[in-house]
């Protein structure tokens, strides 16, 4: 099944709020979703013998009660279930070659949500293909089964653009379906360096000069950036936002209100290594909705 929204299950309540942001997110963009469990990968803390047999039927209690739920509110959703033997971070890397997005369990904040375990979750991160979610339990923004309404104030998708030019292409072509799909407003946000007349106040005026008119064309840059975008989504009400500070500071205070964080990452030639940015750890971290990482060259 290609196209499909790929959920790492782990019986955890952060896979499964993952697994409702996934069957929302999916119905919305009539995509397919894969419900996802290794048995040779589970959690540490969970309650069973070591024999392969109970981890089996573990993996297989777990996908079966998600995809009740999940088709009891989704009817119409396309929905299938995999429970795979090769290690969790594999299968989820492969499977990224195909899939529409992976989407991940979060812990929550301060440690990076885990499909099983913290370091599977950074490797397939930093490693996927296409755009990879993670979701926190609880997490305010996401709507879980019939008593746990997402919080009402969560209408933006957050757009946090780095690199202008092509390299923000996949970005926003994500952030903008996810805009279109959900009815939301997009936030484009772009953070530029502190000031040298905000850190001198005495700074002469030449150099009060040269950061306005700074600021004035990487607000010309980034509207530039936008107006294809902003034709091919004529109904994405779009606003933007330039900010001076740290990058991860801007973004952490444009997205108090966004249903949808979405950031990009490089791709990396090789598997062996990956890294993820300091503004990538800031939001999936500390963020306090879902984010997106999406991969571009």
């Amino acid at each position: 099944m290609t196209e499909a929204v790929v959920v790492g299950l782990d019986g955890s309540r952060a896979s499964m709020t993952a697994a409702w942001w996934a069957a929302r997110e999916a119905a919305e963009r009539h995509l397919p979703v894969v419900l996802l469990h290794s048995w040779t990968t589970q959690p540490l803390d969970v309650p069973i013998a070591q024999e392969a047999h109970s981890k089996q039927r573990y993996g297989r209690e777990v996908l079966q009660r998600a995809a009740a739920e999940l088709l009891h509110r989704h009817n119409d959703l396309t929905l299938t279930t995999e429970l795979v033997s090769d290690p969790a971070s594999q299968v989820l890397l492969d499977r990224s070659e195909s899939a529409s997005m992976l989407v991940l369990g979060s812990r929550g904040h301060g440690s990076l949500a885990n499909f099983l375990l913290g370091s599977i979750s950074l490797h397939v991160l930093g490693l996927a293909q296409c755009p990879c979610v993670t979701v926190r339990a609880g997490d305010p923004a996401v709507e879980e089964g019939w008593g746990h309404p997402a919080s009402a104030d969560r209408d933006e998708v957050v757009a946090g653009i780095q690199e202008l030019g092509p390299a923000a292409d996949p970005l926003l072509e994500f952030a903008f379906t996810a805009a279109a799909s959900g009815a939301a407003r997009l936030r484009a946000v772009r953070a530029l360096p502190i000031s040298a007349s905000a850190a001198h106040p005495q700074a002469a005026p030449y150099v009060q000069r040269a950061d306005r008119d700074h600021e004035a064309q990487e607000r010309m840059r980034l509207s530039a950036l936008l107006v294809p975008w902003r034709e091919k989504f004529p109904d994405v009400p779009v606003v933007e936002h330039v900010d001076r500070g740290r990058a991860s500071q801007v973004l952490l205070s444009a997205s108090a209100h966004s249903r949808l964080t979405v950031i990009g990452r490089r791709r990396h030639p090789s598997h062996l290594t990956w890294k993820l940015g300091p503004v990538a750890h800031a939001a999936l971290h500390h963020v306090p909705c879902p984010v997106a990482l999406v991969p571009h060259d």
